[in-house]
């Protein structure tokens, strides 16, 4: 019995690659859209944070106290002094424009106020049309602002005759140390692409899966899928579903080596449990695109719910924005979705090296996504023999 079981299995497996090839789709939806989405991400974000950010300096003063401000301004990475001018009109029509995302303004008399100690007023704006270019600016301006008056106040007590110790305590009295858990070079890319990679990769899961089923419904072959397995919905599903999973697996230890081999990606607990929780998020999101067709069997319906349910999974997952900060009934739906327990995984894992208990819970729940196929084996086994839903 069982050997019959295997052999049914291997010929839906061989019925399923010969359909794989046949349909070029199918490799280039797998296989070529992980391969650019990962070149996409590495290299868009090649340097870990945004850098060189357009801003422009509206020099009032014409001293030279404000053009060492503009050459402080110039010598960091995060921002690119592009525009320089005495006209205030003119650098709010180059944001208003979308060329710049920062305006810093040194007003008229700035040197004179400050040798006359009148604590001139140094006014800058930012653009939050552009959250990381408009926060980023914002931040060296404000960074550059706090360092002007640090050091003007420096030279005004070196000249009273106080040591540089004294000049330190009074200018700093309190000193501020900031060490980063697990990502002390803030890279961004560590956040994002080690998310949104895997996030593809379940995407990309879900609407194959459905894809793979719901064509079977649409061109009316099922019944032939079935009876290639033996008349068992259980052997036609594993048969079926291997090939994919197979490659799936592949494609998800492809972009693990990637980010934490090569990429150099902080892992800073167990590269086995990391992988292991990527192919549980892998069935998980396979058994939802088998809940999805099963619900709707029917291809256009399931396709466009399992392409909202998974997009949706990038914004509630909380790698983006915190999960605890959304709306108590959003954090409900957050655990709806199999990326949020992946992430918790990585998080546990990658970035905090934490134990394993703290992965249990999580890796638990992607385990629960799975009995969700079970939920709808009798419904979808009855589409797949009487073919009574509107296929085309």
């Amino acid at each position: 019995m069982t050997l019959n079981i295997l052999i049914n299995i291997w010929h839906v497996m061989q019925r399923e690659v010969r359909q794989m090839f046949a349909r070029p789709l199918y490799m280039f939806a797998s296989v070529g859209v992980m391969l650019l989405c990962t070149f996409f991400f590495l290299t868009l974000m090649r340097h870990g944070a945004a850098e060189k950010m357009p801003m422009a300096v509206v020099d009032l003063d014409q001293t030279s106290i404000s053009r060492r401000l503009c050459h402080e301004m110039q010598a960091t990475s995060s921002v690119d002094v592009c525009l320089i001018t005495s006209s205030y009109s003119e650098a709010r029509e180059a944001m208003q424009q979308g060329h710049i995302y920062g305006i810093f303004v040194v007003p008229e008399g700035f040197y004179s106020d400050l040798a006359a100690f009148k604590r001139p007023q140094i006014d800058f704006y930012v653009t939050n049309a552009y959250t990381v270019g408009g926060n980023t600016a914002y931040k060296q301006m404000l960074t550059v602002a706090n360092l002007v008056s640090g050091a003007f106040q420096r030279e005004v007590l070196r000249k009273k005759g106080m040591s540089e110790d004294i000049i330190m305590k009074r200018i700093q009295p309190l000193t501020i140390e900031g060490h980063m858990v697990a990502n002390p070079w803030g890279n961004y890319s560590v956040y994002l692409v080690s998310t949104i990679l895997p996030g593809i990769l379940g995407l990309i899961c879900i609407m194959l899966t459905i894809f793979a089923i719901g064509y079977e419904l649409k061109m009316q072959t099922s019944r032939e899928w079935l009876h290639t397995a033996g008349n068992n919905y259980t052997v036609a599903m594993i048969g079926k579903l291997i090939p994919y999973t197979l490659i799936y697996i592949v494609l998800g230890i492809g972009c693990h080596t990637i980010l934490y081999r090569f990429a150099g990606f902080p892992v800073n607990g167990s590269h086995a449990r990391l992988l292991f929780g990527l192919m549980l998020f892998v069935f998980a999101m396979e058994a939802m695109g088998i809940f999805l067709i099963g619900c709707l069997p029917t291809l256009r319906d399931a396709i466009s719910i399992g392409a909202l349910y998974s997009m949706l999974g990038f914004s509630l997952s909380g790698f983006t924005y915190p999960v605890m900060s959304m709306l108590p009934a959003v954090q409900a739906l957050a655990n709806l979705e199999p990326l949020r327990h992946y992430y918790l995984i990585y998080v546990n894992e990658a970035l905090m090296g934490a134990p394993v208990q703290n992965s249990m819970v999580p890796a638990l729940s992607l385990c629960a996504f799975m009995l969700l196929s079970l939920l709808v084996a009798p419904r979808l086994h009855r589409a797949l023999i009487y073919q009574n839903y509107p296929f085309k």
